[in-house]
């Protein structure tokens, strides 16, 4: 369905409607029409600042789970170096010497397994889900046992 509009345009324009209208062989009202369609709809700065700004916020969502996992890093190992401070005794300087040795080839086995877990793609920050739903489970399991 089409529906009637009546404008008023300054002469020079429409002479230049009257002109594109001669050379493209096709009527006034379409080219009127395509103007009009083309002013209303989104311009090639609008299609981009959308696409700029779905970017900014895939990219803003990034950074939110780096530094998520960046603090959770931290406190984990923070975590660990209490505890073990904790609960590892001093040596006795007799000792020392062997218990390098011995962290040496702890260490190098340390290394091995983390190359290892790397290369299949396992990280600690996927396995702190499963871990915890695991334990949750448990909880619950040994909480309906115990009524």
């Amino acid at each position: 369905m089409r529906d009637r509009l009546n404008v008023s345009l300054p002469v020079e324009m429409i002479a230049r409607i009257n002109e594109l209208a001669t050379q493209k062989r096709l009527t006034r009202s379409a080219i009127v029409e395509a103007a009009v369609a083309s002013f209303l709809s989104p311009d090639g700065a609008d299609r981009m600042e959308a696409a700029f700004t779905r970017r900014l916020d895939r990219l803003t969502r990034q950074v939110q789970r780096l530094e998520r996992n960046s603090g959770l890093t931290t406190e984990a190992l923070a975590l660990f170096v209490r505890f073990w401070l904790t609960v590892t005794p001093p040596l006795p300087p007799e000792a020392q010497a062997s218990a390098q040795v011995k962290g040496r080839e702890r260490y190098e086995g340390f290394i091995e397994a983390l190359g290892r877990r790397l290369n299949q793609g396992r990280t600690l920050l996927d396995e702190i889900p499963r871990d915890m739903l695991r334990s949750e489970r448990a909880d619950e399991n040994g909480a309906d046992s115990r009524e």
